[in-house]
């Protein structure tokens, strides 16, 4: 019998970049951590670190994020130089459309691979972590039993409401009533009563269709501005409301976010926005945790922890817990003249 194991001899040409990750998923969404052969990136902010990396270094993201080695659903983090004296490190989030602003299933899945692998030391029964992010500071936590992350939780950034019950006219689809909310990013949130379609997983493509509609006519229409930073003044996604399948939980959340992506956990930036509006419409109380799930049932829990500013907006502070397990690490190798395998997407 051939002894295939001699293949892990095997070394690619000098010329070919090599890129090394660690796999995990946070409630069923994947994310894949860079952890060796990235370029340095310039600058003292982490938006400016992101801007290098989208400016020099993307077709990194594409050949990692894409196909053949990721998928139209994937999403990453590259690790950086922290931005502030207080933070471990700095994070940059990416997708199969760019670089988003904020991410919390990424947050929840850095900690706790940062603390179960031993980056930061493990401390019981609570470790702290804090990472610098292109939408600011966050503290993270791992909730930690002999040696291993059972849980992590996050202080998010400062999450407001733009606009309550506005209504915006989707092509094919007639008037949609929605709230506007920023979580890290800013989303557009739509309770589905009433609206004709089933959100369930088998009918996944029609809800991906439906929120990138809703999106498009929303960008076309509304012109966002974020109190304190320009490059947030975008939509990230459309989150879709229902009932709970588990009647334990508060309620579902399906988001479709970047270039149709569907998030497979129920989205920590996504649930810090409803915690806004939720909190604005004063359907939850201070400390009045709330458990929504995914589209396919995995749990976040949030909460209000207080209220606060953003520039002149009233805004509040989310918590976010949830669960992360670490699924393998991988070598990635790309080659110059591999045209295909600079990635690409098909839906």
């Amino acid at each position: 019998m051939t002894n295939v194991s001699k293949i892990l001899e095997w070394r690619p040409p000098a010329e070919w970049l090599e890129i090394k990750t660690m796999d995990v998923h946070t409630g069923g969404e994947p994310l894949r951590i860079i952890i060796d052969g990235y370029p340095p990136l310039s600058g003292s902010t982490i938006l400016e670190k992101r801007r290098c990396a989208k400016e020099n270094f993307d077709f990194i993201r594409k050949a990692l994020m894409l196909e053949p080695r990721g998928h139209a659903d994937m999403y990453g983090v590259i690790i950086t130089e922290p931005e502030t004296d207080e933070a471990d490190f700095g994070v940059i989030f990416m997708h199969n459309d760019g670089y988003s602003t904020g991410c919390g299933h990424a947050v929840i899945a850095v900690t706790k691979t940062f603390v179960e692998a031993g980056l930061i030391n493990p401390i019981e029964p609570e470790t702290m972590i804090r990472m610098d992010v292109p939408s600011g500071h966050i503290k993270a936590f791992a909730q930690v039993e002999n040696g291993n992350v059972i849980s992590a939780r996050f202080i998010n950034v400062p999450s407001f409401v733009e606009l309550l019950d506005a209504e915006i006219e989707v092509p094919d689809y007639g008037k949609i009533k929605y709230d506007l909310a920023f979580g890290g990013a800013y989303y557009a949130i739509v309770n589905t009563n009433n609206l004709g379609l089933e959100f369930e997983p088998k009918y996944v493509n029609e809800i991906i269709n439906f929120g990138m509609s809703i999106k498009r006519a929303i960008i076309e229409k509304v012109e966002i501005m974020h109190p304190t930073e320009p490059e947030m003044n975008f939509l990230y996604g459309t989150i879709f409301t229902s009932k709970p399948k588990n009647q334990n939980n508060h309620s579902r959340n399906i988001c479709v976010f970047a270039n149709g992506e569907v998030d497979r956990s129920p989205t920590g930036t996504g649930v810090s926005a409803r915690a806004a509006v939720h909190y604005a419409r004063k359907e939850i109380n201070l400390d009045d945790p709330i458990t929504i799930e995914s589209i396919i049932g995995s749990t976040f829990t949030v909460s209000v922890l207080e209220e606060t500013k953003i520039g002149e907006k009233d805004a509040v502070i989310p918590q976010i817990l949830g669960t992360a397990n670490i699924t393998g690490m991988n070598t990635f190798w790309i080659d110059p003249l591999d045209e295909k395998g600079q990635g690409f997407i098909l839906r």
